[in-house]
């Protein structure tokens, strides 16, 4: 299946680097005009991640902001509005991972990965549906980046997990709210697809080796996922697990 995404306006938040990134790459080599957004990541990276995605023959644009606030919110779209003049596609990517145990997890942290996990989906839902009901005709897609946390607790990630189980909810609560304006909204679950920095290669192998096929996944595959589904017209509320299986 071919898919294409010809001119149409994609923000990937998170995509300076890693899995927002190849994301960001893999909607522009589909067509898409790309709005990178960044906040902690330097603006090196922005910048270089731009030049790549302009190199492919579409327009690109970088913003820093904190989306877990109402303000940065306002700013990202606000920018997508001005230099873009409409959008299409929303993929919620940008995303904090924390160790800890349920009894050392501070709640610093904890408030952090709702914060950037969970709150700022939902507030760039909102945004990116006000742009999308502008369309003509109306409509849009949505995906949100989840993971296997959000269906299976892993050890020692106390509030990663939860933040991203709520997401997997706002997933489908969107996309039944939303459906009937044309706007669809799914989530994929990746894998093992991106070492953790904390993480040894010896680890990284035997994350491969429990799924049935036996390996490690990478960031494209997940890339490729989204790109499905924003192209698809008719699936919604659906969550695509990119695991090699592990889920099984």
């Amino acid at each position: 299946m071919r898919i294409d995404l010809t001119d149409q306006v994609a923000v990937v938040t998170g995509s300076a680097h890693r899995v927002g990134k190849a994301i960001a790459l893999e909607l522009a080599r589909r067509g898409a005009h790309i709005l990178v957004h960044y906040n902690s990541a330097d603006d090196h990276n922005a910048r270089s991640t731009v030049q790549e995605i302009k190199s492919l023959g579409v327009d690109a644009y970088s913003v820093q902001a904190d989306i877990s606030k109402p303000d940065g919110v306002e700013t990202l779209f606000g920018a997508v509005r001005e230099h873009f003049k409409r959008l299409d596609i929303l993929v919620n990517s940008a995303s904090v991972f924390h160790k800890g145990t349920l009894m050392e997890v501070t709640l610093e942290n904890w408030q952090r990965s709702l914060d950037v996990n969970l709150t700022a989906p939902f507030l760039c839902t909102q945004a990116a549906v006000r742009l999308m009901r502008e369309n003509n005709p109306p409509g849009g897609a949505i995906v949100n980046i989840c993971d296997y946390g959000s269906v299976r607790p892993w050890p020692d990630r106390v509030d990663h997990n939860v933040s991203k189980a709520g997401l997997l909810m706002l997933t489908e609560v969107s996309a039944v709210d939303l459906g009937p304006e044309n706007i669809r909204v799914n989530a994929i679950l990746p894998g093992p697809i991106l070492k953790a920095p904390d993480m040894t290669d010896e680890a990284w192998k035997r994350a491969g080796e429990r799924s049935p096929l036996g390996r490690t996944g990478s960031p494209e595959d997940a890339a490729r996922a989204v790109a499905y589904l924003v192209s698809e017209s008719y699936v919604t509320g659906t969550v695509v697990h990119v695991n090699g299986g592990e889920h099984l």
